[in-house]
């Protein structure tokens, strides 16, 4: 065979593998169509739903933006009444999923509690300190749950503390089984609160007070005065 009939041949052989290949694409094209006469509207084969993200997908549905069924939500303003962000609660086994987003915060952590009483007024009497006042007092202390000899951070409504990024912006989505739908919308309702400070979780160490926490770090963590507050409320 000469070096030309080798070339035309190798040539033969690339033009059917070619053809080959366009031939396979076309018929897995015709298997999977779109139009009337394809398998899937014709109901032979079983439609699918490709889901990108829960985020997506689940918000329209009613779901958190992690998953389970949103029961209750609250908007986050701080004193001035200017919105500071967005909270949602959603039932998932075992717990309820707590979702967190929030914006124009003091860069740092800060503590995040929710609170036994759903109002958030800005100029407020503290209800268990007569003649204290300020921001958002009215929401009283920390929802302490079932067990309301508990101290920090034991209280049914002690969460981890949020992390504020440099721009302001702050996501936290934490799970917890202290917290369900009837404690959160029970008669007086509840609040979330983000405090101006971080919250030490009542962990003062006993080189620095050798009797260890005192009563005020045992209500709040110290976490100093309160920055944004939202009411918490039911979901339809």
């Amino acid at each position: 065979m000469t070096a030309r009939t080798v070339s035309a041949a190798r040539l033969s052989g690339r033009k059917s593998s070619a053809f080959a290949a366009l031939g396979a694409a076309a018929l897995l094209l015709a298997s999977c169509g779109t139009g009337e006469d394809s398998p899937a509207a014709q109901g032979d084969v079983e439609s699918q739903t490709t889901v990108t993200t829960a985020e997506t997908t689940n918000t329209e549905n009613g779901a958190g933006a992690s998953g389970g069924d949103v029961f209750a939500t609250a908007e986050l303003v701080n004193a001035g009444g200017e919105p500071r962000g967005t909270a949602e609660f959603a039932e998932t086994d075992g717990g309820t999923l707590v979702t967190v987003n929030a914006t124009d915060l003091t860069p740092g952590f800060h503590g995040l509690h929710i609170h036994g009483a759903g109002l958030c007024e800005p100029d407020s009497e503290n209800p268990s300190e007569p003649g204290e006042r300020g921001a958002f007092l009215s929401a009283g202390g920390h929802l302490a749950g079932p067990d309301g000899e508990a101290g920090h951070p034991e209280h049914a409504g002690d969460l981890p503390t949020l992390y504020v990024t440099e721009d302001g912006s702050a996501r936290i989505v934490t799970f917890t089984d202290r917290l369900d739908r009837d404690l959160l919308l029970d008669e007086d309702g509840s609040a979330v609160m983000v405090h101006e400070n971080s919250d030490n979780l009542a962990n003062i160490p006993e080189r620095y007070a050798p009797g260890g926490p005192d009563e005020d770090t045992k209500k709040a963590g110290d976490g100093g005065s309160r920055a944004a507050c939202g009411v918490v409320t039911e979901q339809n």
